[in-house]
């Protein structure tokens, strides 16, 4: 008898036998098969070192291994170690393989390819590939790997024993040819080409095993193991329209420009009008106006009076202007909460139907021209809900460069969910052609911010890499679920800085200060922006949460250009007291400084230059600015795409001297 000794797993093998392993994907399938090969004999260990249990078992006079599901095999977690491990003493490695996510699931096939084992593919799921109207061509996939490739339905049973009878054919797998020379180098030095591979992508346990260095390869070989299975994918799969459910139909149309950019501007204008509307008009008005106003407010300030005047400087904290028990609960309960719950409800509908990540693939190309790819859309979305989170959840992205480009375009022109209503609610008051402006503007900035950022910062977006789960029906309970917990985080994080807040303005009101800043900042908000000089109080308010800010320029009276410049300016304003801790952790002392003081700069400046060309042309005060900020668009994509042209015809000048 031997012994799986190399995995330091105590497992009998008789002599002649071989080590099956079998590896992919989470939930592909792999324990259907397990069960299929080992039957009632198997033995679970945990992996040495490790809490992490591994089902081993016999298939004849073999030993078949089941490992952890993996997307790739390194030293980033416990379940590539230990999958990386087997797999690197497996004397044959049964790959299985969603046949619905093929392109996902090809690049763990290439790479366990690339590590030079016998592999055998089983291709399950084919019946779900067709009713999603995908046909694969598994001859063809086959030729292309290198590998015997055997079509499954492994909850049916179907393919099983065919995958039994190819396990004698498994055969090591098509490996590119540049990086076969790499591994040629690289096997002079280590025994296994396993081993040289998973150095050359800078492996660093494996590297310090042979005494050697991590190789700076991983980008490199992982760009072109992805492009190698994007080739694949195009020649193996063939969409077909019958068999494919009306949910598959859908799912393509919304992916395709054509059909996807009208499907998109409709969901967006079902946003507005269920939130800029419905909610931010008709359910703010009675929960506002109503309630908090009519029934909350007068109870509070009688409650309060029988214990102090309402103008001695407790009496104005607590139930002024301004105050802790009044404005700020008001605000809090009567103005944000019904439109965080109606944000958070439809972001929590979209994310469950599976429309998210389509979204993500649809503007993929658009966001590659600011510098990020298509996955960026996600933390961007997210930031209409809250910049915090999305800030956090950049770490997604697939590089520094990307991060530092969303960060920044996070901080200054998306507004979170509270804000955003409370912008959808006074811009629809002012009309459509002010509506359209605002959304001009706005995406002016984003697009003249990351096509510099994309210019300035060296190397280039990475590419898209996502899954795009099948489209349901949203389930009810889920989007509850998700929607009730994400308010409740808000009205957590929310109400003690609103308070804070209140608190500070209320004192700067009682010590005469605020009136002192007010004037202070009179040629900047009434020179400047065009704005009389209580709005200093709005972005005074701003600065402790964006959303406050916003919600305090509704107690003005403003003009309709007036609101626009007003809520233009608080959308590119700094980000709140929260976000701008996140971005001080995430982008450090250096970097977060210039994204906060940029964003002011920039919030005034495009704001202030809005407010000029309205005082300009007074009488075609819409026009004037959509011109000028489309012109400026246009000219500066012209200008950077040239620049770029000549300094790439320079480097091939230099490569070829």
């Amino acid at each position: 008898m031997a012994h799986c000794h190399e995995l330091g797993l105590k497992i009998d093998i008789p002599e002649n036998g071989r080590k099956i392993v079998l590896a992919g994907n989470p939930n592909v399938g792999k324990s259907v098969f397990f069960n299929a090969l080992t039957g009632l004999y198997v033995d679970v260990s945990n992996y040495p070192g490790t809490t992490l249990e591994i089902s081993h078992g016999r298939y004849g006079k073999d030993a078949v291994i089941d490992t952890p599901g993996v997307y790739g095999i390194s030293s980033f977690n416990d379940e590539e170690r230990i999958a990386r491990d087997v797999i690197l003493a497996a004397d044959v490695v049964v790959n299985v393989v969603d046949a619905v996510h093929l392109e996902r699931d090809l690049f763990l096939t290439q790479q366990i390819i690339d590590t030079g084992v016998p592999v055998v593919m089983a291709l399950n799921m084919v019946d779900e590939a067709a009713r999603q109207g995908m046909e694969i061509d598994v001859k063809l996939l086959s030729e292309l790997l290198g590998i015997p490739v055997v079509p499954t339905i492994a909850v049916q049973k179907e393919g099983l024993e065919e995958l039994k009878k190819a396990i004698d054919r498994a055969k090591p797998g098509n490996i590119s040819p540049e990086l076969q020379s790499r591994l040629t180098r690289m096997a002079t030095r280590v025994a296994s080409q396993g081993e040289a591979l998973l150095i050359l992508e800078g492996d660093p346990v494996v590297a310090e095993r042979h005494g050697l260095k991590p190789g700076p390869h991983r980008e490199e070989i992982y760009l072109a193991r992805r492009e190698r299975v994007n080739y694949i994918v195009s020649k193996v799969i063939r969409e077909i329209s019958h068999g494919a459910t009306f949910s598959t139909r859908l799912g393509r149309w919304m992916l395709r420009p054509v059909t996807g950019v009208p499907i998109l501007a409709v969901t967006l204008y079902l946003m507005y009008k269920i939130i800029g509307v419905f909610v931010a008009g008709d359910v703010v008005g009675f929960t506002e106006e109503t309630l908090m106003q009519g029934y909350y407010e007068p109870a509070i300030r009688g409650l309060v009076t029988k214990f102090m005047a309402e103008d001695s400087t407790l009496g104005q904290i607590l139930i002024g202007e301004f105050g802790l028990l009044t404005m700020t609960v008001t605000y809090v309960l009567g103005l944000l909460l019904p439109l965080v719950v109606g944000f958070y409800l439809i972001l929590s509908t979209l994310e469950d139907s599976g429309y998210l990540p389509r979204i993500a693939a649809l503007v993929d190309r658009v966001l590659t021209a600011v510098g990020l790819n298509g996955r960026a859309v996600i933390p961007m979305i997210l930031g209409f809900g809250c910049v915090t989170l999305a800030t956090i959840v950049t770490r997604l992205l697939g590089s520094e460069r990307e991060r530092r480009i969303a960060i920044f375009l996070l901080a200054l022109a998306i507004p979170c969910s509270a804000q955003l209503g409370v912008i959808a609610g006074m811009l629809a008051g002012l009309g459509a052609p002010y509506i359209a402006l605002y959304v001009l503007v706005i995406f002016t900035v984003l697009v003249i911010v990351g096509t510099l950022l994309n210019y300035v910062l060296p190397g280039k977006s990475s590419d898209l890499l996502i899954d795009l789960p099948p489209l349901r029906l949203p389930r009810i309970n889920n989007v509850l679920k998700k929607t009730g917990t994400k308010s409740f985080q808000f009205l957590q994080e929310a109400t003690p800085i609103f308070a804070l807040g209140a608190l500070l303005i209320s004192t700067l009101q009682v010590t005469g200060i605020l009136e002192i800043l007010q004037n202070l900042l009179a040629p900047l908000t009434v020179g400047w922006l065009n704005l009389p000089k209580e709005s200093a109080t709005a972005f005074i308010m701003g600065i402790v949460r964006r959303d406050f800010g916003a919600a305090g320029l509704t107690e003005l009276s403003l003009d309709p250009m007036q609101t626009l410049v007003a809520l233009i300016t608080i959308t590119l304003f700094v980000p709140c007291i929260a976000a701008m801790l996140v971005l001080f952790k995430e982008r450090g002392k250096q970097e977060a400084p210039f994204i906060w003081i940029g964003s002011w700069i920039v919030a005034f400046l495009v704001g202030g230059t809005v407010a000029q060309l309205a005082k300009t042309y007074p009488n075609h005060a819409v026009t004037a600015v959509a011109l000028s900020f489309t012109i400026l668009t246009a000219l500066t994509v012209f200008v950077i795409k040239n620049l770029k042209t000549r300094l790439a015809l320079k480097a091939n000048m230099a490569k070829e001297g």
